[in-house]
């Protein structure tokens, strides 16, 4: 018995012995630390000492939390900063360009300003192409080029009415498609060509114009760098000339094939300077809904 009392009193005598030396630890790091800090620093201000009796991980020598909170249950420290919510830039929407054009012209050749994209395999290039023809919208564009071709009497021998019209519309439609397979996939893919729209995206009206217009004779090729757009150029040629396969034979082939040649070129001006200036006028005016 006397051999257990003696071993107790001395394991308890070790034991404290142990605490204290951990207390004293705790505070020589707890003063270095501070000695560290910069006056300067907030935590200087805000961050309170260890309270004698706890050790340097917030813990009371028995082992217990110190957390020191106000006599209305909420903590003393100070809140940890709060991220500020990010909220949407409004240069997210520079130049960039929807699918649709007011959500029925098909856009699917633009491309956002800034962006970077592979080149289109020759599959890709094909579906582009077959997306510009069939789409529902350009059934209504052709109806609308037809009507004006017939009121112009461009084709007499087509004749007027329904059957005159019809006429018109199957040759605008048989045009257009060709040219599009023309200058979106077959010419690129023997050039190694994008035939898409790169956004310039910023600038003045006349800059940003002269640029859409531009794209008429410049595009990007496959590697990334400029070339001449012989996708166009060419690709517009050759669909204007394969027209005098079905046009009748009545008049001058040249002349016409140079007509349909500079029409299908200018459309496709137009709708470079509509693809440029349309993120500017879905914003101002739709407020980014289209």
């Amino acid at each position: 018995m006397a051999l257990v009392a003696t071993l107790g009193a001395s394991l308890l005598q070790a034991q404290a012995l142990s605490e204290a030396q951990g207390l004293r630890d705790a505070r020589a790091q707890s003063q270095e630390e501070f000695a560290r800090l910069d006056s300067n620093d907030a935590g200087f201000f805000t961050q309170d000492p260890p309270q004698p009796g706890s050790t340097s991980d917030g813990k009371s020598s028995d082992g217990k939390s110190s957390d020191t909170k106000s006599p209305d249950g909420k903590s003393s420290l100070p809140d940890a900063p709060t991220p500020k919510s990010s909220q949407p830039d409004s240069n997210d929407q520079f130049g960039k360009q929807p699918k649709r054009i007011l959500g029925i012209i098909p856009n699917y050749r633009a491309v956002s300003a800034g962006t970077q994209l592979p080149p289109l395999t020759f599959k890709d290039a094909m579906w582009l192409a077959t997306q510009d023809t069939f789409d529902y919208s350009d059934f209504i564009l052709v109806a609308a080029l037809a009507g004006i071709d017939m009121a112009g009497k461009s084709e007499p021998s087509f004749g007027q009415g329904a059957e005159g019209y019809g006429k018109y519309y199957w040759h605008v439609f048989v045009d257009g498609a060709i040219e599009n397979y023309m200058t979106e996939a077959i010419v690129p893919a023997l050039t190694r060509e994008d035939p898409r729209y790169y956004t310039l995206g910023k600038g003045g009206f006349i800059k940003r114009t002269g640029y859409a217009v531009s794209r008429l004779f410049v595009t990007k090729t496959n590697s990334g760098g400029s070339t001449f757009n012989l996708s166009e150029i060419v690709g517009a040629g050759a669909s204007a000339g394969i027209g005098n396969t079905y046009y009748p034979h009545q008049y001058n082939p040249w002349v016409k094939t140079y007509q349909r040649w500079g029409t299908q070129v200018g459309l496709d001006g137009v709708f470079n300077t509509l693809k440029e200036f349309w993120p500017d006028i879905n914003q101002a005016v739709f407020r980014g809904k289209y």
